[in-house]
């Protein structure tokens, strides 16, 4: 699936998931991310529902 455009806002929140998600890998390679990994898809499905929307 392509990845749909985002808005600045979402770019920020997904950035700072990753750094997060950096974060946590640096403090410990075996660190449980699956929270974030879910907030980051979170973001995308919402950028893909909008994305639908404005096709409309």
């Amino acid at each position: 699936m392509e990845d749909p455009k985002l808005t600045v806002g979402e770019k920020a929140r997904i950035a700072g998931l990753i750094a997060r998600m950096c974060k946590r890998h640096v403090a410990s390679p075996n660190a449980h991310q699956a929270d974030l990994e879910r907030r980051v898809n979170r973001i995308l499905d919402g950028a893909r529902e909008r994305e639908i929307k404005a096709q409309r």
